[in-house]
C-alpha cells in the first residue's frame, strides 16, 4: 500500500528544518554585492501575481532560481512546453470565507433596490483546501527569458522608501547607543541602536523593520501574543513570524538584511517545527498580515500626501477659506465657505462683511490677484484708499455686516 501523501506543512516544515540546520532558510541567505536579493519571491508567470503564505517558502526552497511559476494549463495556453518527465511542485489556497445569498428570517431570498440577490460574505465552518501543482519556468520551453530589473528602474530609491515607510507607521522609536534593538509591548515602542552604528545602511532600515514587525502584534493593531520571556519557544514562534516578514518587506523594498542577528533562535524554531509541523503555516500566514498592515500604512499615507497635494493644486486656483488677498488698497478675507461654492468675506480694512459668489466680478478679481501672488499687506502698512466695494464688482453684495 502506498504511503499517504504528507500535507503541505509537513514537507515545508521537513524543509524548513534541513535548512536552518545548513543555514540555508530563506531568511539565512545574504543579499549579492550589487545590494539585490539573494532570490526573487516567487510569483505566477502568467498574472503576475505574488504567492503568499506556507506557498512563498514552498516555492523559495523548491531549487530553482527562477521566480516564475505556473500551472500545466497556463503554460500550454500561452504556447509554451513543460519539459517532458518534469516534476511538479504542490501549492495550496485555503478558503476560509465564501459569497451567499442573503435571506430573511423566513427563508426567502432577499434582494436589493434593483431586484437582485443581496450577497453576504460568510466564515465557513471548515476551510476547503484546493490543491495545485504548478511548474517552474526553468522546466517550460518556450518561456521568454527572465528579466531582472534593476534597482535604477524601480522609480524609487530603496532606502529612501524603507524611511517613508517606518513613518508612515506612526511608530514611537528611540535610538539609544548600544547594540540593543527591540520592541516592548508595555510602552509601545522601539528602541534601536544609532543609525551611525550599522556598517551599512541597509541593515539598519532592515532591524528597524524587523522590530516594526513585532509593533504590528500590539492589541490595537493585529494583536499577537507578545508578553512571552525571551528565550521561551513562545518567544522563539513571534520571532518566526517578524523574520518572515521581513523578508517579504525586504524584498518588496529591496533593502539588504543581516541574516547573523538571528542565529539565536535556529534551534528553538528546529524544535517548534519537528514537534509542531502546522506552526510554519500560522507563521507565514501571520506574517503576511504582518506585510499586508505595513504597506496598507504606507499606502494610505501616500494617498493623503497625494490628496493633500491635489487639494493644494486645486485651491491655488480658487478662494478658499483664510485667504488674505490684498487687492484694491486693502486685505480681503475668506472667513468661511458656503455652500453652491459662496464665501463668506470681510474687508479688513473697514471690518465690512459680505457674501461672495464665482460669478461676481469681484471674485474673478481676486482670484487674479491671488494667483499673481503680490506682495502681502497689513492694515497697519496700507495708504489712505477709498476702499468701498464697487457694485460693478458685487453684482450682489448681499448681508452686508460690520
Amino acid at each position: 500500500m502506498a504511503d499517504e501523501k504528507k500535507a503541505l506543512h509537513v514537507e515545508v516544515a521537513e524543509k524548513l528544518i534541513e535548512a536552518l540546520k545548513a543555514g540555508t532558510a530563506p531568511w539565512q541567505k545574504p543579499w549579492n554585492s550589487k545590494g539585490l536579493p539573494a532570490f526573487q519571491l516567487p510569483y505566477n508567470a502568467v498574472t503576475g501575481n505574488r504567492y503568499q503564505g506556507i506557498n512563498t517558502l514552498s516555492l523559495i526552497m523548491s531549487g530553482r532560481n527562477d521566480p516564475r511559476w505556473m500551472t500545466y494549463k497556463q503554460a500550454d495556453d500561452n504556447g509554451w512546453q513543460v519539459s517532458k518527465g518534469s516534476k511538479s511542485t504542490p501549492i495550496q489556497f485555503i478558503k476560509l470565507y465564501e459569497q451567499r445569498t442573503k435571506r430573511d428570517e423566513n427563508g426567502k431570498v432577499v434582494k436589493d433596490d434593483k431586484g437582485d440577490p443581496v450577497k453576504i460574505t460568510v466564515k465557513l465552518n471548515r476551510p476547503i483546501i484546493t490543491n495545485f501543482a504548478v511548474f517552474n519556468a526553468e522546466q517550460v520551453n518556450g518561456i521568454p527569458e527572465l528579466v531582472i530589473p534593476d534597482i535604477a528602474s524601480l522609480g524609487w530609491e530603496p532606502l529612501e522608501r524603507a524611511e517613508q515607510l517606518i513613518k508612515s507607521s506612526g511608530a514611537d522609536i528611540q535610538h539609544i547607543p548600544g547594540n540593543r534593538a527591540f520592541y516592548s509591548p508595555f510602552k509601545d515602542n522601539i528602541t534601536l541602536p544609532l543609525k551611525q552604528q550599522f556598517d551599512e545602511p541597509g541593515k539598519y532600515y532592515a532591524t528597524a523593520l524587523h522590530e516594526l514587525g513585532h509593533w504590528t502584534g500590539h492589541e490595537s493593531r493585529l494583536d499577537r501574543s507578545l508578553l512571552n520571556k525571551f528565550g521561551t519557544k513562545d518567544y522563539a514562534r513571534e520571532e518566526l513570524r517578524a523574520e518572515i516578514a521581513s523578508l517579504l518587506i525586504g524584498n518588496e523594498l529591496r533593502i539588504g538584511h543581516d541574516p547573523s542577528q538571528h542565529t539565536a533562535y535556529v534551534d528553538s524554531w528546529i524544535s517548534i517545527l519537528t514537534d509542531h509541523p502546522f506552526e510554519i503555516h500560522s507563521a507565514a500566514a501571520d506574517a503576511e498580515k504582518i506585510y499586508t498592515y505595513l504597506l496598507d500604512l504606507e499606502r494610505k499615507r501616500n494617498m493623503e500626501l497625494t490628496s493633500f497635494a491635489d487639494d493644494k493644486k486645486v485651491s491655488s486656483h480658487l478662494l478658499t477659506e483664510n485667504d488674505h488677498i490684498s487687492y484694491n488698497g486693502t486685505i480681503f478675507k475668506v472667513n468661511e465657505n458656503l455652500k453652491n461654492g459662496r464665501l463668506k468675506m470681510e474687508d479688513l480694512s473697514s471690518g465690512q462683511q459680505f457674501i461672495l459668489s464665482r460669478e461676481d466680478l469681484l471674485y474673478k478679481n481676486l482670484l487674479a490677484a491671488k494667483l499673481q501672488k503680490p506682495e502681502v499687506l497689513t492694515i497697519e502698512s496700507l495708504n489712505t484708499v477709498n476702499s468701498e466695494i464697487s457694485e460693478m464688482e458685487v453684482n450682489n453684495s448681499y448681508q452686508l455686516k460690520r
